[in-house]
């Protein structure tokens, strides 16, 4: 029996061991497959052939508050439209490109390379207060000419916002019609990414397990009649204020009256203010009894 005891602990010591050695890589694993596909670049549409214009975007600074976001967007000639070699950045002739998110056109002179230009564009969907689970929805059309004729263009297309996912549909020229001007239209689906989504269920599943621990304590105090237990009303009061620093650290800021609280964090306060309160009264009214029973 005894010498068993050592041979078990050593056994529990080991499936530990393993256990946390597959958590984490687990986590390596997802942590890869979310560094893999997130800096994935993804080419929309064919790639026209001759001379033509690749987009460069990049979305960043996604604001589900304002509804909007910014893309970084940078013009790289192709074929004739190139000075000197077909992979040259700098154009060798005079070329305009338009945008439904352009103010106005922008102007790229023969001889000079394409500035990235920050584009801000407004997203359809959400609302955000469905945080983590808002979705949102962009679309506009690029299109570009040289010396007043249509020039081809396609989209390259990455993400680089941490906290959201941008799912792109595949662009495909659109027919010009009447404008007799081709165009390369980006649609996509921007959602939180995994990583939000973790930690905002963990955060979720942190405060309702706070929250019932510091119920549990507290009916274990008022059964016992305890009076003003300091240690332990001091925990449930640096719970109650550590919540509201744990929910304003949810990634993405998401905006106050939003699914996280109403699911976890107006309820976690409630009950640990409640149970706070409840046990000070009791202890209160215990001390008051043993104070009055010590004077008779």
């Amino acid at each position: 029996m005894t010498a068993e005891a050592p041979r078990r602990r050593g056994v529990r010591q080991i499936l530990v061991l393993i256990l946390i050695l597959a958590l984490c890589g687990a986590g390596v694993a997802l942590y890869l497959d979310e560094r893999d596909s997130r800096q994935e670049t993804r080419e929309l549409g064919a790639r026209p052939s001759g001379d033509w214009i690749e987009l460069d975007i990049t979305s960043q600074e996604v604001s589900a508050t304002t509804q909007d976001l910014t893309l970084v967007v940078v013009a790289v000639p192709h074929g004739g439209l190139a000075e000197g070699s077909a992979d040259s950045a700098v154009f060798g002739r005079d070329v305009e490109i338009i945008g439904t998110a352009l103010a106005k056109p922008v102007e790229i002179k023969a001889g000079t390379p394409a500035e990235a230009q920050f584009v801000p564009l407004a997203m359809s969907g959400g609302p955000a207060s469905d945080y983590p689970f808002d979705r949102y929805r962009i679309s506009t059309g690029w299109a570009a000419s040289a010396g007043g004729t249509a020039v081809p263009t396609a989209i390259t297309f990455r993400d680089a916002d941490p906290f959201f996912v941008a799912r792109p549909a595949d662009a495909k020229p659109a027919d010009a019609g009447a404008t007799a001007v081709a165009e390369s239209r980006l649609d996509a689906r921007l959602t939180r990414s995994r990583s939000t989504f973790i930690l905002a269920w963990f955060m979720i599943v942190a405060m309702w397990a706070l929250a019932l621990a510091v119920l549990g304590g507290a009916e274990m105090l008022i059964r016992k009649r305890q009076g003003l237990t300091w240690p332990a009303m001091g925990w449930m009061a640096a719970t109650l204020f550590a919540l509201i620093g744990m929910r304003n650290a949810a990634p993405g800021a998401p905006p106050i009256g939003s699914l996280l609280d109403y699911l976890a964090f107006f309820w976690a306060e409630g009950v640990i203010a409640a149970a706070l309160t409840c046990t000070a009264a009791f202890a209160i009214r215990n001390e008051r009894r043993l104070l009055l029973e010590e004077e008779a």
